[in-house]
């Protein structure tokens, strides 16, 4: 047990040494406060101190650079001057006659020091035609004219010392400092040139030395940021690291629902975890509780925290494991257990009681709910009607009920559980199999046993996972009862089989009699087909014969009717002619119809669809049908609403034709025929309402069917050919639409026709 405890202790204790370490210093947290200002301040800081150090180099630099560069003037100028006096004291001396060069090459290096030569200086004096005549250091090799050196319209040639030291840039390129003097007859002019690189070479070697300082200053400086940096992030990290131990720890207790105590015995505080107190509901009030106010919220009657103090002070234990209820936020008990082990402080020498408590609250409800479960297993199996026996793996007695019990003759009082098969193989043997030894049997069986009392029992014997084996007996004797009734019922049963069999073969012969009938059946229908087929064919076929005879009439009848070849001089004459014309007329609507007829039934109508509205041809079919209304003293009037179709401009037109036509026809003098058209969800409903006779209901479905006529009056006998229904019809279910009729006798009559607005593709297919 001390080994969790070991393991948790440290972290513990680095918790202790931080919190003592912030009470004991309080700057450490101004410190740890300032430290992100100062991690962005200190590179700044380096910066700067970098720029200025760098500056100030510069500005060295520069400054000792320009005191080089005077120096240099300084000694050019005065090498000059020492030189351009001797000379001019030997050529004063030698107004009288000419000076000797070597004369004044000798006094020329005995005015001129020796260290002026030393940085490369070149000195020349030349005679008053500008020719050099000669100069140091000697052995120089050098132009002809001083022009030829420095440079053509070289003011130090022209105004000479009033120029001064100037610099200059030779012919070949390089910068010097030079200067010229004038000298007396029989010279020219004096030139001290010093090459400027070699005049600033000390400088330059000053300057080396001090860039390599200040570099070997930056690198060290560098180098300790970094150092800083380095440790800082270190410490950063470190502190990471400590902060996510904490958290994972705080996390795992949290989710392990543990809490950490600390119990200082000595002085009666006790430290709990976060976890600790988010697992009661608790807020943290104080670093540290008091012994009292932890032992207030424990149970009273599961433990008492004085008496485990005197244990642990009098060292009398120095582990703890123990199981208590303590009092949560919301009032509730908690079930925890306490796992501790009594340490001592390293520092103090003083005895801690360091653990932890994780809460068992479900773990104690799931042992209460199975000991609830096991007893209500308990009562359910006691409670079967089957004889239940359970066996464990060394053939030991687990679990029976009464019923195993009564079966087995063995007192209800006598604590079984737990015997061997052995102790009670005298109470089971004697009912037969049910009770041989269940570990003889090397597989699960079922088998069927009989009781001396004469009573049947299935035994379904089944081995368990850890090896036991478990056996239900059920009482079978009524099946058995009807097992023998069932036999008896099979006999009688295998008796009528065989009628059923005979009266199979009577029926077999009826269905061959059938089949033949139906063959038949089909033969006669096809013949009726070609029947049908041939009629159609001979009624289009008379109906062009009759056309053109009928055609012939009603012309030479509205010949005759009209006078065109003169008059025929008797009145009776013009209505002859008007009876054959009205009867021609009628018989060629007849023949059309019955034309129409035969092409819908033989297939022939082809459907050309186009955009069609509906309103406009029932105002025009309004229009042909209004003298027809007008002469029968019948009101034809339209109610349109507009609406459009994709249909045959012909067919709607015949449609409505025939429709109107019925309607009138069969509307009595005074009567009133509507026709309305409305747009309804995607479909173009179409109405033709009359006030007519109306139809009787029993001859509605006559309706409809080619040359069919309903007789509304025995007097009155209906004209026509009785075609026209049954063409709208058609031509309506070409469109993909339908036609329902409703009539009422007495009453009228109203016709409604459903067509699509746009055609379906199987409607298309079809026409």
């Amino acid at each position: 047990m001390a080994r969790p405890f070991a393991a948790i202790e440290p972290a513990r204790a680095g918790t202790d040494n931080g919190l003592s370490r912030t009470v004991a210093h309080p700057a450490h947290d101004h410190i740890v406060a300032a430290e992100p200002w100062l991690k962005r301040l200190v590179p700044g800081l380096i910066v700067i101190f970098l720029g200025i150090l760098g500056a100030m180099a510069y500005l060295q630099t520069i400054t000792s650079r320009h005191d080089a560069l005077s120096d240099a003037l300084f000694d050019v100028d005065l090498v000059a001057s020492l030189a351009a006096s001797e000379l001019a004291r030997i050529g004063e001396r030698g107004t009288k006659g000419a000076v000797p060069a070597a004369l004044a090459q000798a006094a020329l290096e005995r005015s001129v020091p020796a260290r002026a030569l030393k940085k490369n200086a070149l000195i020349i004096f030349t005679d008053s035609d500008g020719r050099i005549l000669g100069g140091l250091p000697e052995g120089t090799k050098r132009p002809d004219t001083l022009n030829d050196l420095l440079g053509p319209a070289q003011p130090l040639t022209i105004f000479g010392d009033r120029a001064g030291v100037l610099v200059v840039t030779q012919a070949d390129g390089t910068r010097a400092l030079a200067t010229v003097r004038n000298l007396p007859q029989p010279f020219g002019q004096l030139a001290v040139i010093q090459p400027v690189a070699p005049a600033l070479e000390a400088w330059r070697d000053r300057t080396t030395s001090s860039l390599l300082l200040l570099i070997a200053a930056c690198a060290a400086l560098i180098g300790i940021s970094a150092a800083y940096f380095w440790q800082a992030w270190r410490a950063h990290q470190a502190d990471r690291t400590c902060d996510r131990v904490r958290d994972r720890l705080d996390t795992a207790l949290t989710r392990g629902r543990c809490g950490l105590w600390d119990w200082d015995i000595a002085r009666g505080m006790i430290y709990w975890s976060d976890s600790m107190y988010e697992m009661l509901g608790y807020s943290r009030k104080s670093e540290f509780m008091s012994f009292g106010d932890v032992n207030r919220l424990v149970h009273p009657d599961d433990t008492d925290l004085y008496s485990l103090a005197d244990m642990l002070a009098a060292e009398a234990a120095t582990t703890v494991d123990h199981a208590f209820r303590i009092r949560a936020a919301d009032g509730d008990w908690v079930w925890v257990r306490a796992r501790a082990e009594l340490v001592r402080d390293e520092e103090t020498d003083t005895p801690h009681l360091v653990g932890i408590a994780v809460d068992i609250t479900e773990q104690r409800r799931l042992a209460d709910r199975t000991a609830e479960a096991d007893a209500r297993l308990r009562d359910a199996v006691d409670t079967i009607g089957e004889a239940f026996v359970l066996w464990d793996a060394e053939s030991r007695l687990v679990l029976c009920n009464s019923k195993f019990r009564d079966l087995h003759a063995i007192p209800h009082d006598a604590s079984i559980a737990g015997l061997p098969y052995t102790t009670l193989a005298p109470y089971l043997r004697a009912h037969g199999r049910i009770g041989t030894d269940p570990h003889e049997a090397d597989a699960d069986r079922s088998y069927e046993t009989e009781t001396p009392d004469h009573r049947w029992f299935q035994i379904n014997e089944r081995r368990t996972k850890d090896g036991g084996f478990v056996s239900v007996g059920t009482d079978i004797t009524p099946l058995k009862e009807q097992e023998t009734q069932l036999r008896d019922s099979e006999r009688r049963l295998k008796g009528m089989i065989s009628d059923l069999n005979r009266s199979r073969a009577t029926l077999e012969t009826q269905t061959q009699q059938l089949a033949d009938l139906a063959e038949r059946y089909l033969e006669q229908k096809a013949e009726a087909e070609t029947a049908n087929r041939a009629k159609s064919e001979f009624l289009a076929k008379m109906s062009h014969e009759l056309r053109t005879p009928l055609n012939a009439i009603l012309g030479f009848s509205e010949v005759m009717e009209g006078g065109y070849l003169g008059p025929l001089g008797n009145e009776k004459y013009l209505d002859y002619c008007r009876d054959i014309r009205r009867s021609g007329e009628g018989l060629l609507a007849l023949i059309a119809d019955i034309l129409d007829v035969a092409e819908l039934e033989a297939g022939k109508v082809k459907i050309e669809r186009k955009p069609v509205r509906i309103d406009e041809a029932a105002q025009i079919c309004v229009g042909q049908h209004a003298a027809d209304a007008e002469t029968k003293g019948v009101i034809l009037r339209a109610d349109l609403q507009p609406a459009s179709v994709h249909a045959d401009e012909r067919a709607i037109a015949k449609i409505l034709g025939h429709l109107v036509d019925n309607a009138i026809k069969f509307t009595p003098e005074g009567g009133r025929v509507t026709v309305r058209t409305r747009e309804v969800s995607g479909m173009v409903n179409l109405y033709i309402e009359d006030t007519g006779i109306g139809i009787p209901k029993e001859a509605l479905p006559k309706l409809a069917q080619p040359f069919s006529w309903v007789e509304m009056d025995a007097s009155k006998p209906t004209d026509g050919s009785g075609l026209g229904l049954a063409i709208a019809r058609s031509l309506v279910a070409l469109h993909g639409g339908s036609l329902k009729i409703r009539s009422q006798e007495g009453v009228g009559t109203s016709v409604l026709v459903r067509l699509p607005i746009r055609a379906r593709h199987e409607d298309e297919q079809a026409a």
